[in-house]
């Protein structure tokens, strides 16, 4: 028999002493790096903040 996922704190830090934070984000998977450019200047203008990544 399972048992129950015990509740958890959010704010709680871990046994480390770190806090996290949760942080949100998207993946655009851009054609080459021109697109990739294009895309992250035309966000960059929208006010989002934006990371280029290469992978």
């Amino acid at each position: 028999m399972a048992q129950p996922t015990p509740q958890i704190n959010p704010k709680a830090p871990a046994k480390n002493g770190f806090n996290y934070k949760p942080k949100f984000g998207l993946i655009i998977q851009c054609d080459d790096e021109p697109h990739q450019q294009a895309i992250f200047e035309h966000l960059k203008q929208l006010g989002y903040k934006a990371k280029v990544v290469v992978v």
